[in-house]
């Protein structure tokens, strides 16, 4: 078990937010926390997922070319 847990201050540094946003994530559970006595860490592999899943791809452009007008 590897698994490193941040605090809230980490978490906040490594997505470039405030900490006001991670504490809203735990709040509205949304993302996975662990409660260590009055302490909340945050796994890392959470944080990927948050991540991962808010992620947004990119929409290929067609050439404008292609556009004809109405």
């Amino acid at each position: 078990m590897n698994e490193r847990y941040l605090n809230v201050d980490q978490v906040a540094e490594l997505l470039g937010t405030t900490v006001r946003f991670p504490r809203r994530l735990i709040e509205e559970r949304r993302i996975t926390y662990v409660k260590v006595g009055r302490h909340v860490r945050i796994p890392e592999s959470a944080i990927r997922e948050f991540i991962a899943a808010n992620t947004v791809e990119p929409v290929l452009m067609r050439s404008a070319g292609l556009r004809r007008a109405a």
